[in-house]
């Protein structure tokens, strides 16, 4: 969201499991959830008020759609994504480094995977496309681009309308960079590896 929005930033990337590194996480994110934005003495660490920070601080980038119901749909569907589907979460865990071919998915999970598809079908239809809220990137689409990464991995079959879109995202300058620095990550993240 911050490179859509414009702004410069520097990444810091910290292992959770070193007690000491657990302590500066708390310095810096009170809640130590992650991520955690500093800017011009602001100290954000929730991604919905992320996303509305940098909204309100970059309003020229238009994170969110400027016309007021637009606005509102695109911060229902965020809000769904932040605080929603818990069955694909779990079922299909984040894994950029990993390709499961023909991967089944149990049924609670292709509902989350339904009701997200019945979204972006929905947007791309109402607002043209190509992104979920018309032509430009929105804060929607950066809360949707690690479910894309998620169907990629587990090869999670779409059709034509949800697929294109998954090749939009992918094909964004922003989520190469972000694909390329979680490839360059080390593999100790014993979770990743486990199976469903």
């Amino acid at each position: 969201m911050c490179k859509f929005a414009g702004l410069s930033c520097e990444e810091k990337r910290l292992a959770s499991d070193d007690p000491s590194i657990r302590a500066e996480l708390l310095l810096l994110s009170p809640s130590f959830l992650v991520p955690c934005l500093e800017h011009d003495g602001a100290k954000v660490w929730d991604t919905l008020a992320i996303a509305e920070y940098l909204n309100d601080v970059f309003p020229e980038a238009k994170l969110l759609p400027v016309e007021r119901v637009e606005a509102a749909h695109c911060r229902s569907i965020c809000g769904e994504m932040h605080s929603g589907f818990s069955n694909l979460r779990s079922a299909l865990p984040m894994n950029l480094k990993a390709h499961y071919v023909g991967f089944k998915v149990w049924p609670a999970a292709q509902a989350d995977i339904e009701r997200i598809t019945t979204i972006w079908r929905d947007c791309l239809a109402r607002y043209g496309g190509p992104y979920l809220f018309g032509t430009k990137v929105t804060v929607a689409d950066a809360m949707y681009a690690p479910v894309v990464m998620r169907f990629r991995t587990y090869d999670v079959q779409l059709d034509p309308a949800p697929a294109a879109y998954c090749e939009q995202i992918l094909a964004l300058p922003e989520m190469k960079e972000w694909i390329d620095a979680a490839l360059a990550e080390p593999d100790d993240v014993e979770e990743l590896d486990v199976e469903f």
